[in-house]
């Protein structure tokens, strides 16, 4: 099977190789920005090179090649890329878009009837009757968000104690509705079906309408839909810490995924906290656990919601805020 995708997929065909032109300044600045969003969103699917050659069929020589710029990809190799990676293609383009928002946008679009569609249409033109009205956020309590081993169930479960709440991890919850560990749904259902019950776990979630402390999965900020009712949702706090405190967290857990038996983990794993950044950055709230004990990260966490508890607790008739 090697043999066959490296026959079709490890380099250009021989005719084309010889007709085309060396590319020019700006062809190579594509191919760099081209490169840089590859290595990017596969950072956010917490993906290794080797991971990502194995699911696409794609020599890991090959994308190596291409995350840095020197690889003269087609249209249908990049296909493959984004396929494995479960992403849309054109979010591997370089792309001047800078808004956050427009690929929750996208993605509603992409989910909506016609009838929705009409009525969005309607709004953003002015015309409809919801044109002038802010969406409504409603607080259903504290989400802890960050890499694997930033301290999101130990701290979580703490401050859930603290303040008398419920604590949820929503990748149990995941897998108490669905009956299959992480791995079995990912393994039988993708990444792609992973994210639609992480959806749907947390709808659930919030239609209970009852105050929690969420920790969610490192890998949820690349999933624009979800992680965007989490923001708006939840106030959101990004628990932060060093590569190496992350590695050595997660190997006193240990749990190994994805890292397992790669050579290579620590710089896979400052791929994926580089690539998630500045969406961990969107958080309402930063805490940086590098260097604190638990006792003392559990401390801050508490103080840092103390002012918004009591500030939006009232929503569910709670009379008194956090301690």
């Amino acid at each position: 099977m090697a043999g066959v995708f490296g026959r079709h997929y490890h380099s250009p065909d021989r005719c084309e190789r010889t007709e085309m032109a060396e590319p020019d300044d700006t062809d190579a600045s594509f191919l760099l920005d081209l490169g840089r969003h590859v290595r990017t969103m596969r950072g956010r699917r917490g993906m290794s090179r080797k991971v990502l050659a194995k699911v696409s069929g794609i020599s890991e020589r090959y994308i190596a090649q291409l995350e840095s710029g020197k690889g003269n990809v087609s249209i249908m190799l990049l296909r493959r890329i984004s396929e494995a990676l479960a992403t849309p293609l054109e979010d591997l383009l370089p792309s001047n878009e800078s808004s956050a928002d427009w690929p929750v946008i996208r993605d509603l679009v992409r989910r909506a009837t016609p009838v929705q569609i009409a009525h969005a249409k309607d709004v953003l033109s002015g015309l409809g009757r919801f044109g002038g009205m802010e969406r409504e956020a409603t607080f259903h309590g504290i989400a802890l968000i960050g890499l694997r081993g930033a301290g999101k169930s130990t701290l979580g479960k703490m401050l859930a104690d603290s303040i008398g709440w419920s604590f949820v991890e929503l990748n149990r919850e995941i897998e108490r509705q669905n009956g299959l560990s992480v791995s079995e749904i990912i393994a039988l259902y993708g990444q792609e079906g992973f994210r639609r019950m992480e959806q749907t776990a947390l709808s659930r979630l919030l239609a209970r309408q009852e105050p929690i402390v969420l920790a969610t999965g490192g890998g949820i900020v690349s999933e624009p839909i979800t992680f965007d009712q989490i923001l708006t949702s939840f106030y959101t706090i990004w628990l932060k810490a060093e590569p190496e405190e992350h590695m050595a967290r997660v190997r006193g857990q240990g749990d190994l995924r994805p890292m397992a038996d790669d050579r290579a983990a620590m710089q896979e794993l400052r791929t994926i906290l580089q690539s998630r950044e500045p969406l961990y950055a969107r958080a309402a709230g930063v805490l940086d656990t590098a260097g604190l004990s638990v006792e003392a990260a559990a401390q801050k966490l508490v103080a840092m919601v103390s002012p918004v508890l009591s500030r939006d607790a009232g929503a569910f008739g709670l009379r008194e805020a956090a301690p």
